[in-house]
């Protein structure tokens, strides 16, 4: 008789909905779709557990305020009666649902996103090799990460995010998108969608588009603290007529398909979802050669990749695909094929369920 699969808990710590928890949810969905039984842990009122209801997946709230809130441990405990496997996806949550699985004996999984450096101290021995039984990360650049912290190499599994194909499907179209937005036909486009924090390095984009020539709009698409200061330096570069700060946005599928060029000039970045939505829409990505970034574009065969912050650099690549329409059209040709070598969510979930059969299994022996 085939084995039940595993009960399984996501925790999530976040408040906002950003890349990390699209993943998620492209996971939540997968598993359902493969008979798991799912609950989410995240705080009250945040975005995740909003979806999650609508979805109808069960919910529990936790407030998750701070790394040693042992009031969130315990109900994190209570949350988990009844769980096989937990699976964890930000810090804090490896930190408070991974004390609170360990405490009961139950296995846990994290997954590692962000290509930061990961100390050497007790905290980090806790929860890699303590609480936590195996971590996904999700590129290279963060698998590294993790080994030059102390991590363990047989205690980490690669396992690449994935692009969302609902989210890249058009409602509107291109014309549509484009006229909505007051673009002309021959307008080239160029759109980032990310938030606006230094990270993303949205400033050097500005200066790297003040150097450009031609007919070209830059979208940027997403919200964050540094708005006003992006708004004053497109003032202060004479470009804030041909930049278009949308705010945060629900038509990914609409805004790509509208747009010619996709750019991702991070200073940091553990693999760049939005990159990967960009190569699924068919749309050429100029994007910096940081974290994952550097192994999901292909520079010359999905797109161009440049060294971060050098905004001549930047400058130069936008302008090569501006001014070569048959290279966009080359490059963007090429993106779906590259989500297929590794990155679709089948793929994603197949990681997972290996994952999660070894963990189990462990446990068992």
């Amino acid at each position: 008789m085939p084995r039940a699969l595993p009960r399984i808990a996501q925790i999530d710590s976040e408040l906002g909905f950003s890349g990390g928890e699209v993943q998620v949810f492209l996971e939540l969905q997968a598993l359902r779709e493969r008979g798991y039984s799912q609950v989410l842990i995240a705080p009250p009122e945040s975005q995740s557990a909003r979806r999650a209801m609508a979805m109808g997946f069960p919910v529990v709230e936790v407030p998750m305020r701070a790394d040693l809130d042992l009031l969130a441990v315990a109900r994190v405990r209570r949350a988990l009666r009844g769980i096989d496997l937990v699976h964890v996806h930000t810090a804090r949550a490896g930190w408070l649902a991974g004390l609170a699985a360990w405490s009961l004996g139950i296995p846990c999984v994290m997954t590692r996103r962000m290509d930061r450096r990961v100390r050497r101290n007790p905290r980090t021995w806790l929860v890699y090799q303590r609480f936590c039984q195996r971590t996904a990360a999700i590129s290279p650049a963060v698998r590294d990460c993790l080994l030059a912290g102390g991590v363990p190499a047989e205690r980490i599994d690669l396992v690449p995010e994935a692009a969302d194909p609902a989210r890249l499907q058009p409602n509107r179209g291109r014309t549509a998108t484009r006229q909505a937005l007051g673009l002309a036909d021959g307008t080239v486009v160029v759109l980032v969608m990310a938030a606006l924090v230094r990270r993303k390095g949205h400033d050097v984009l500005l200066e790297a588009f003040a150097r450009l020539r031609g007919d070209l709009v830059l979208l940027c698409a997403g919200a964050g603290p540094e708005l006003t200061a992006l708004e004053a330096q497109a003032q202060h570069l004479g470009v804030a007529e041909r930049v278009r700060f949308l705010g945060q946005r629900d038509d990914p599928g609409d805004l790509l398909a509208a747009c010619d060029v996709f750019v991702l000039p991070s200073r940091a970045e553990g693999l760049g979802v939005a990159a990967l939505e960009a190569l699924g829409a068919g749309r050429p990505v100029v994007a910096s050669r940081v974290g994952g970034l550097a192994e999901v574009v292909v520079d010359g065969r999905c797109g161009r990749l440049v060294p971060p912050e050098d905004p001549m650099a930047l400058a130069d690549a936008l302008q090569q695909l501006a001014d070569e329409p048959s290279l966009r059209e080359r490059l963007g040709a090429a993106g779906p094929g590259r989500l297929d070598e590794g990155y679709r969510v089948a793929q994603m979930a197949d990681h997972y369920e290996r994952i999660f059969a070894r963990v189990l299994a462990e446990q068992r022996r």
